[in-house]
């Protein structure tokens, strides 16, 4: 009888699985590489934003970057995650070596190298067609940083919902979200531009904090640094450990 596999080789080969799956859902994968490439190219085409210090595609580019971490961690891995265990497919993995934990850890594994690709994407493209440069101060650490609290965070949204919810709840919340997430991150439209109390309430939310944290790794932005990885923290940690203690299989 052959041992249990060790609690990091069990990740590992639920993670190289992941990816595997994710790649069987073109569709899926295509939706969060567009919308985001979309979100910028049109915003920085057409003068419909409000005033903003530099060019459009300096405040844009985080913003994509941002939507495209949402995209990816909350909905697409949500709503997958959902789905998997709504047609009995994470109960058949209760059964193995890997654990809750590891579970999560694997999907969010999966879910980072999908985002590299769409960072790696975005900023080729506002380069090539819309004459971006990194701003002084511009960080390769401090980017990669920002992405894997802003992982952490929305990524913990999203298994919290998946293992907690029904199907058809998870994809209806983590969709709605997804829009509350694009009107007050500052990713179109800056907080400063909206009335208060959303104002307010935007400025504690992952989705402002990781925009922010990404306009300090561009270059692009003077915001407080120290004070969105606190904010991600918060939420990434408390959504992680909300979704580990509350993931069912079944």
């Amino acid at each position: 009888m052959s041992r249990p596999a060790r609690p990091l080789a069990a990740v590992l080969a639920q993670t190289e699985m992941e990816l595997r799956l994710t790649s069987r859902r073109g569709e899926n994968v295509l939706v969060t590489i567009v919308i985001p490439v979309v979100v910028l190219l049109f915003f920085a085409s057409v003068d419909i934003l409000p005033a903003v210090a530099g060019r459009p595609v300096d405040f844009l580019l985080p913003g994509a970057m941002t939507l495209a971490v949402i995209a990816t961690s909350l909905v697409s891995l949500g709503i997958a995650t959902a789905y998997e265990r709504s047609y009995g497919v994470l109960k058949r993995l209760g059964g193995s070596p890997l654990t809750r934990g590891g579970l999560l850890a694997a999907k969010m594994a999966a879910v980072l190298v999908v985002e590299g690709i769409q960072l790696i994407l975005l900023v080729a493209i506002a380069a090539t067609f819309l004459g971006w440069s990194p701003g002084p101060g511009a960080s390769i650490a401090t980017l990669v940083f920002a992405l894997l609290l802003g992982t952490l965070a929305f990524a913990g949204l999203g298994l919290f919902l998946a293992g907690a919810l029904r199907a058809e709840a998870t994809l209806a919340i983590a969709n709605g979200l997804f829009i509350a997430c694009l009107l007050l991150g500052g990713i179109v439209l800056p907080i400063s531009h909206l009335p208060e109390p959303l104002a307010t309430l935007a400025g504690v939310l992952p989705a402002s904090a990781l925009d922010d944290a990404f306009g300090v790794a561009l270059g692009s932005s003077d915001a407080d640094l120290s004070r969105a990885a606190l904010i991600l923290a918060f939420w990434g940690i408390g959504a992680v450990a909300i979704a580990v203690r509350t993931f069912r299989w079944d």
